[in-house]
């Protein structure tokens, strides 16, 4: 098993008052050449975006867009005339495709947002933008894997177009499952979002990520109460 460690204080930050955001992978003014992406995996950004505040119209083409709201209100409209609100327990996601503008913003004045947002790079280009938002908290599995994505509109949780599976993991404190990869030659990025988890001798803490390849299963162990995101992606373009 071959393993790539990104510690959180690692990651590319940036503080423009309203928004601080940490960037795990190259993102706009951050770049580090060892840090472009995770197989297909592009962006893994880490937000928080304080009241009233957020990104004005702007555009999306060939990507897959994730967006997992960890606390606060996020506010979404687009070009494909989608209006709303998500929050935690709940994803958003965007296939841009063709084309397609956007914006997202605090809807509360009096609190930040937290949030990722993941892009994928998808697997066929110039299909025609669409538009996801489900609630997953009804359908949480503690101490167990939640998947969240797959390429399959017929399976648990959203689809992207990508040979992807995303899966939340929400372990007590000395839960260790085995987590089996879909495909043969794809990768897994493990990002804990809280807690602290350990993948054979490597530990990770809260934010940390650890892109894991080379292999077709791996233990993960929750050192205290833990929430984990596991994002399966092929590792070649």
């Amino acid at each position: 098993m071959k393993t790539v460690l990104h510690k959180a204080d690692t990651r590319g930050h940036a503080n423009h008052g309203w928004l601080v955001a940490n960037h795990t992978f190259s993102f706009a003014n951050y770049y580090d050449p060892k840090r472009t992406n995770f197989g297909v995996l592009r962006v893994l950004n880490d937000d928080r975006i304080a009241g009233g505040m957020g990104f004005g119209t702007h555009p999306h083409a060939n990507m897959e867009i994730i967006t997992i709201p960890l606390s606060g209100e996020l506010h979404h409209k687009d070009s494909m005339g989608n209006f709303g609100a998500i929050k935690k327990g709940e994803i958003q996601v965007m296939s841009a495709g063709t084309g397609v503008q956007h914006s997202e913003f605090n809807g509360k004045k009096d609190e930040e947002v937290t949030l990722l947002q993941i892009w994928v790079i998808p697997n066929k280009l110039n299909v025609e933008p669409r538009y996801d938002q489900i609630k997953i908290s009804d359908q949480a599995k503690p101490n167990d894997f939640q998947q969240i994505i797959s390429p399959n509109p017929d399976d648990d949780g959203s689809w992207i177009h990508q040979d992807a599976w995303f899966s939340l993991a929400n372990f007590e404190a000395g839960v260790a499952k085995p987590y089996k990869l879909h495909r043969e030659g794809s990768g897994v990025y493990v990002f804990v979002i809280s807690g602290k988890a350990k993948i054979n001798d490597t530990v990770l803490d809260t934010r940390d990520g650890l892109g894991i390849s080379e292999t077709g299963e791996f233990v993960l162990e929750a050192l205290e109460n833990s929430e984990i995101l596991l994002m399966e992606v092929p590792l070649t373009m």
